[in-house]
């Protein structure tokens, strides 16, 4: 089985301008997840997948594998199905690493890998348990709930689920909770699909592009780590990072 690792990254974010190319500790950001990418020892191959010229020369410069891709893509996950359908088709599964998490672990690559040793998963994630009230609270930290056979029910930005008659400051003693952690995988044959999906209105409900899988049918594998990351959204998120690293 041939493992792809794409880091898709792009330079005009809304609330954050130019975050791949961001100054961390004398590296650009993106550096810093193809570097910790190269590190997992299940990928076959890493490439960061661009449309701005500036991130391709970046890339480029560093010594990474960059290509470009086009600028019609919507989200990441079709910057991956470009990559794969355009560039790269040799690859079995292609695994989507956030190219705004530049502490990502190499061990939660290699996890979310692992997911395909089973014939039967096509689509795959990652989770970590929390018990933290801000982590369960805090609209910009994803949930996850998860069935029986480790498949996603469902994601949200709200506390799912709701403990009727606890204190929500205290629900994570009570239950255990899960926080997503921005790393998928897909199948080639599902990965192609992507842009066949009809759109989805609970993916533009909560502004979270797994969900277009899950509302059309599709059943995402979800792999528990030990291994937190931190994504990088706003400049605060940045100096937040930086600063309790001292």
């Amino acid at each position: 089985m041939k493992i792809l690792g794409v880091i898709p990254s792009r330079y005009a974010s809304s609330r954050f301008p130019g975050k791949p190319l961001v100054n961390i500790k004398g590296k650009p950001m993106v550096q810093h997840v193809y570097e910790r990418a190269i590190q997992a020892k299940r990928l076959s191959e890493v490439v960061v997948a661009t449309d701005d010229q500036r991130i391709y020369d970046a890339v480029m410069g560093f010594g990474g594998k960059v290509i470009m891709t086009s600028e019609s893509c919507e989200n990441g996950t079709d910057r991956c199905r470009e990559v794969i359908e355009k560039h790269l088709p040799e690859y079995d599964v292609i695994i989507n690493i956030q190219g705004d998490e530049p502490y990502v672990h190499p061990e939660q690559i290699d996890k979310l890998c692992s997911l395909f040793e089973n014939e039967n998963v096509r689509l795959g994630t990652l989770a970590k348990q929390t018990h933290s009230a801000d982590d369960i609270l805090n609209p910009s930290r994803v949930k996850v709930v998860i069935d029986k056979s480790m498949d996603a029910l469902y994601f949200s930005r709200s506390p799912i689920p709701f403990l009727r008659g606890k204190d929500n400051n205290e629900w994570g003693k009570h239950h255990i909770y899960y926080k997503h952690l921005g790393l998928y995988g897909y199948r080639k044959e599902e990965l192609l699909k992507y842009n066949q999906l009809k759109p989805s209105a609970l993916e533009k409900a909560e502004a979270l592009e797994q969900l277009k899988w899950l509302e059309n049918g599709h059943k995402m594998r979800v792999g528990i780590t030990e291994h937190d990351s931190y994504a990088i959204d706003t400049p605060e998120d940045l100096d937040e990072l930086l600063s309790r690293e001292g």
